[in-house]
């Protein structure tokens, strides 16, 4: 019993130096391609590039980064300015500060705004969760807004059922797992394995949890794979580190008060709104997605037929296309000022 606590010890001891050896190593490889920014004691990574008016701001979804725009914003970059950040906790932005609601993710969100496009006339592009905030931004602010563009909002949570809340506890537990897991270099272990070759022992290792979790883990690296191969390095290295886990948790844990915020918005005014599905959305889905374009007098819902959820890897042009269209109404409407 003995010799099996020493060895456990030893064990998780080794796991935690490769950690932190990987970890420190990572972060000297891939330095952040943007800055860190100060809100409110807040850390931000913010990314930008591009000059003009409206400027841009991309909004991830619930677990994702600034890299998960690789596809579209250097496309948007050489018509106007464009910026994407990482939430609190994800990508190369600070570990969270205090307790996270949708008050102070909003407040972030303004913050990063003020800071980095000064226009002052915003074009807010969100997906997923990142729809549901863009969309409670512009409820709030909406003197700001030039446009939005929302990408498959996740509107079957806008009523959290009691099966929608044990999906959510589960995620949680997960996710607190998936920190617990980093810390002593698992994750780190089974992500060198499954890109150097050994797939088999992270998804046999995986597969422990379930066959849906198993299946959800699988759709995920096929979603990452479809971004541009320079930028798989980098997400690799960003989810082998603890603290984006626990941002991960404390989404989940805000994903019932961002939908009540979102669910109480009654009307977006005359803001140019373009909401797309995803083709592979059921009916009442949809229907959902159109009713929420209906919120706004110039809203408009488009369906990415050839998309699944990651519309903006499976068709970026799509969404580039819908932010052409509302940075040149807005630039007409003001005679073309911010060329």
């Amino acid at each position: 019993m003995l010799i099996t606590g020493v060895l456990i010890v030893v064990l998780v001891a080794t796991g935690a130096l490769y950690q932190f050896i990987g970890e420190r190593r990572g972060l000297r490889l891939h330095e952040p391609p943007g800055t860190t920014i100060d809100v409110d004691g807040q850390g931000l990574h913010v990314v930008c590039a591009g000059v003009g008016g409206p400027d841009v701001l991309f909004e991830s979804g619930i677990a994702a980064s600034s890299l998960s725009w690789a596809h579209v914003m250097p496309e948007i970059a050489v018509l106007t300015r464009a910026c994407a950040y990482d939430r609190a906790g994800l990508g190369w932005s600070a570990p969270t500060r205090g307790p996270r609601t949708v008050a102070r993710m909003l407040q972030e969100l303004r913050g990063v705004l003020k800071h980095s496009a000064p226009t002052g006339s915003h074009v807010l592009v969100g997906h997923s969760f990142g729809a549901f905030l863009v969309c409670a931004y512009a409820a709030r602010y909406s003197a700001e807004i030039a446009g939005l563009v929302v990408l498959d909002p996740p509107g079957e949570w806008l009523e959290i059922t009691p099966q929608r809340r044990r999906i959510l506890q589960g995620g949680r537990l997960l996710a607190r797992l998936g920190g617990g897991l980093a810390r002593v270099g698992i994750v780190r272990a089974c992500l060198a394995l499954l890109t150097g070759g050994a797939p088999g022992v992270p998804r046999n290792f995986v597969r422990i949890f379930g066959p849906t979790v198993a299946l959800t883990l699988e759709r995920l690296v096929g979603e990452v794979r479809k971004l541009p191969p320079e930028v798989h390095p980098l997400v690799q290295m960003l989810w082998c580190r603890p603290k984006c886990f626990r941002a991960m948790a404390d989404h989940f844990d805000l994903l019932p008060e961002l939908a009540a915020t979102v669910a109480g918005v009654k009307t977006l005014g005359d803001i140019s709104l373009v909401v797309v599905s995803s083709g592979d959305q059921p009916v009442e889905i949809v229907a959902g997605h159109r009713e929420l374009a209906g919120l706004s007098s110039k809203g408009r819902h488009i369906v990415a037929s050839r998309s699944g959820h990651w519309i903006q890897f499976d068709e970026p042009d799509l969404v580039v296309a819908a932010v052409r269209d509302l940075v040149g109404a807005w630039r007409s409407a003001h005679d073309g000022a911010g060329r």
